[in-house]
């Protein structure tokens, strides 16, 4: 396992679940992620990528919302748990993320390289 990886498991680990509402699709906007969890990901033709980045989508965007649920990038699991990242319908965990672990996420993302998703 690289040591990206061990990180990102570690995030995923702490940062905290939440039931969204329902069809609201409202934070699922093009985004960027590392390269480590882009591998995880189904690739797009570069027409889905440019038709999802047109409506403002995540190209893995689906008719019944993610289709990468399970894999989505730590800043799709990040929305919703911390004030910074509010969910626009007021849905959150009943236990908002660690300040210390949203920092250590920030902190990732400035070290590593991202893409769009």
């Amino acid at each position: 396992m690289t040591p990206h990886a061990q990180t990102i498991r570690f995030f995923r680990e702490r940062i905290p679940s939440f039931e969204c509402e329902p069809g609201c699709h409202d934070c699922c906007g093009p985004v960027t992620t590392s390269s480590e969890e882009m591998a995880r990901l189904p690739r797009k033709s570069t027409a889905e990528r440019d038709a999802a980045l047109a409506e403002l989508n995540c190209p893995h965007l689906g008719p019944k919302g993610c289709q990468v649920y399970t894999e989505r990038p730590i800043i799709c699991r990040l929305f919703g748990t911390t004030p910074k990242l509010a969910c626009p319908r007021g849905r959150r965990p009943e236990t908002m993320v660690d300040p210390a672990v949203e920092q250590q996420v920030y902190d990732f993302f400035a070290e590593v390289r991202h893409v769009l998703v």
